[in-house]
């Protein structure tokens, strides 16, 4: 009997299913049993290599040995990355400049940076520097890769017996690498990085470089860092010119600068220069006899003493230089002669007007600092004066601390207004409350003047004003909701005051059109300066001229374009009602008998900062006053000590030159004598009559110049038998802490 289709086709399908059970089955009992004896075979191979005993401890010993190797291979590169992570293709030029600055005249006033001279050539260094530095520092220096081992542990055991740290333990290339790269942070961290550095500079540079570099670049002491410019500063005389007992004294300092200094401790100095000796002795480069004369004749400095006032001013100008060679403008020249516009006569005034002003008024008044800042009209910085007391504090309030300018700011406010069409000197304007929001501004006497001049606005200092300006500037863009238009204004506003000089970010809230948001003071001199030159962008600069080591001349600043930001007759609209300001406003206190002034003041809330910014056709000045901490003054606004404060230094800086006139007034300056009602007008050069001219102020400025140039020769000639030398000032590292708070919109 048949069976049926379907049950014949199950019965297939299960068999084919146990076939293919069975085949798997059968295939890994089989593989199983080839590994089996592919293993066994294995094994037996394997045995010949089998060890017993001491072997097997030593073949253990070994791998963990590689296998720990290995494992401090990977972590040791995972370390030195972030060694490798501090250099890069332009490590070298990237090293910080030697700038010496002059003033406008071409005196020498001061220098900054790392005071090194690299000019000098390896093979041109005296014999007796080299031996001295390496027989203390680095004996083995030509024979080991970086790291020495050996040098290092002679160093410990050498110590140990002396108790004291007579030799070093890190070579000279992990010094290197620390100076160039690295901080004296005390970390294992750095150590870890240094070793990597050292490394490095080893398969980057050859023995005589790394010692070079090491000659140029370490610090020594008395803001000098290398060998040349440390003889010239402790012994006034080219390194090529030293004894073997000042050899041995600047071969002292490397390790500790500070500690040995002979301008500091020159009993200390002498006493580890006499230990160099012994160590040049030991190393066989000199003989005991020869160091016989040196210890009984030891090195003696010559004196310093300070005379340069300019601090705050060569830590801005040597911060511009550096500015400028990151961005590659002096090519790679590291060792510049930079001309700057300073006259240190204004520089001077100013120095003793904020410190007198301070001494007499501060405590009156509540306040201890002040900033201030004297340009040129095209930018050139005259002079500036960064706080009440250099030695006390470097931080420099007139270019990091950002304070509130009140009232002062209402300037970039109008000319903003002016600049679109929307005002003139003689717009009527109305002084009445205005509000943004639920934010109603008031005025200084808490009242409003009604209709009124946009002139009298500006002079009288009225708050509303420059709010409804902020409106009017957005309304005018087709922007018909009020707040919306303030909103659209103030950003013209923020254009306006960024394309006149001010660099600092603006905060855009309701209030900025009365000075809610930050500025310095030098941005407010730069600002400033636009009405003072017809409408030109003018920013500050200390750089005039610099020149290289060779003596050429790498840049001019008179090379430099100049743009155009506010058009003539904008400019001459300000300066008509900033003259107000001054002539029958806030500002009368910084008036110049005989000068055309304006300006304008600016206090805000609690008075906390005072400010008063002010120009003629021959300078612009910023001046504030404050308290670093914030704290409240004693109701002292910007007509006051500020104002005082502007007009005693623009006095002087005024006397005996030849009056610019002030952009767009047909007036250059005139003023009624102060005899009697009668009296009539006299220009101000002939108020000044018996004055010098600044011609002649130049002429003697220049006469100075070769003067000292002379002296300089004349006290060369000196030191040879004398050991004198005037001082150069060591250059200052300013510190910085952001100066914030404050509130608004006073006159």
């Amino acid at each position: 009997m048949r069976l049926p289709k379907a049950t014949s086709i199950t019965t297939r399908i299960k068999r084919a299913a146990l076939g293919f059970d069975a085949w798997v089955n059968a295939s890994l009992y089989d593989s199983g049993r080839s590994a089996g004896e592919t293993y066994e075979r294995f094994q037996e191979r394997m045995n010949v290599f089998a060890v017993r005993g001491w072997k097997r401890v030593a073949l253990d010993l070994t791998s963990e040995g590689v296998t720990i190797g290995t494992a401090g291979a990977v972590l040791m590169l995972a370390l030195a990355q972030s060694a490798f992570n501090q250099t890069s293709d332009n490590w070298l030029k990237a090293q910080d400049l030697a700038v010496t600055f002059l003033d406008r005249y071409g005196t020498e006033v001061g220098r900054r940076g790392i005071k090194h001279d690299d000019s000098l050539k390896l093979d041109d260094f005296p014999d007796i520097m080299i031996k001295a530095l390496v027989s203390t520092e680095d004996r083995r220096f030509y024979e080991h890769w970086g790291i020495d081992p050996i040098g290092t542990a002679r160093a410990l055991v050498s110590n140990s017996r002396g108790g004291g740290n007579t030799q070093g333990g890190s070579s000279i290339t992990q010094q290197l690498a620390k100076n160039l790269f690295l901080t004296n942070e005390r970390s294992l961290e750095r150590k870890i990085n240094e070793a990597f550095l050292a490394l490095w500079l080893e398969s980057h540079l050859s023995k005589n470089e790394i010692l070079k570099l090491y000659l140029d670049r370490a610090y020594m002491g008395g803001g000098t860092f290398g060998a040349v410019a440390a003889a010239d500063y402790y012994f006034g005389k080219p390194l090529k010119d030293i004894t073997l007992a000042e050899a041995a004294m600047l071969a002292g300092l490397f390790k500790a600068p500070t500690k040995y200094a002979p301008h500091v401790n020159l009993p200390a100095a002498r006493a580890r220069a006499a230990d160099v000796l012994h160590n040049m002795v030991e190393a066989g480069f000199v003989t005991e006899g020869q160091i016989q004369t040196a210890l009984r004749n030891p090195a003696t400095p010559v004196t310093r003493t300070r005379d340069i006032t300019a601090d705050y001013y060569l830590d801005w100008a040597f911060g511009e230089i550096k500015q400028m060679a990151d961005a590659g403008r002096f090519r790679s020249d590291r060792v510049l002669t930079v001309k700057t516009p300073l006259d240190l006569t204004i520089q001077r005034r100013a120095d003793e007007v904020v410190q007198g002003t301070l001494r007499r008024l501060g405590d009156q008044y509540e306040v201890d600092e002040a900033a201030m800042v004297i340009l040129d009209p095209d930018g050139a910085l005259r002079a500036m004066v960064g706080g009440a007391d250099y030695g006390e504090s470097q931080f420099n309030r007139a270019t990091d601390a950002l304070r509130q300018p009140g009232s002062s700011f209402k300037p970039y406010v109008y000319a903003a207004g002016l600049a679109a069409g929307l005002y003139r000197p003689d717009t009527r304007v109305v002084d009445r409350p205005v509000c943004i929001g639920n934010w109603c501004p008031q005025n200084y006497g808490r009242s409003f003047s009604g209709a009124t001049s946009l002139t009298v606005a500006v002079a009288k200092s009225i708050n509303t004003i420059p709010i409804q300006v902020s409106i009017a500037l957005g309304k005018a863009m087709g922007i018909s909701h009020e707040a919306r238009a303030a909103a659209a204004g103030r950003k013209k506003i923020i254009e306006t005051a960024h394309a006149m000089g001010i660099t600092t970010q603006l905060t855009d809230s309701v209030s900025l059109p009365i000075g809610s948001a930050e500025v310095n003071v030098i941005d407010q001199a730069a600002g400033y300066a636009v009405f003072a030159n017809g409408g030109r962008k003018a920013k500050p600069y200390a750089a005039m001229e610099v020149k290289n080591s060779s003596g050429e001349v790498i840049y001019r600043h008179a090379d430099e374009r100049v743009e155009q930001v506010l058009s003539t007759q904008v400019v001459g609209d300000m300066n008509f009602m900033l003259t107000k300001v001054v002539e029958e406003g806030t500002g009368k206190r910084a008036a110049l008998e005989g000068i055309k002034v304006a300006g304008k003041s600016g206090t805000t809330n609690a008075y906390r900062d005072a400010w008063f910014v002010g120009y003629t056709g021959n300078y612009v000045g910023a001046v504030w006053f404050g308290n670093d901490d914030h704290t409240s003054t004693n109701k002292m606004t910007g007509g006051s000590l500020p104002a005082m404060a502007w007009h005693d230094v623009m006095e002087v800086a005024h006397q005996g030159i030849e009056l610019k006139p002030m952009p767009g007034l047909k007036d250059p300056g005139r003023a009624v004598a102060q005899s009697g009602p009668s009296a009539a007008p006299v220009n101000a050069a002939a108020s000044a009559a018996g004055k010098l001219s600044r011609r002649s102020f130049e002429v003697i400025g220049a006469m100075n110049g070769l003067f000292r140039q002379v002296e300089k020769a004349s006290e060369k000639a000196v030191e040879k038998s004398s050991a004198f030398r005037p001082a150069r000032v060591p250059g200052a590292v300013a510190d910085g802490t952001r100066a914030v708070d404050g509130r608004i919109g006073t006159p």
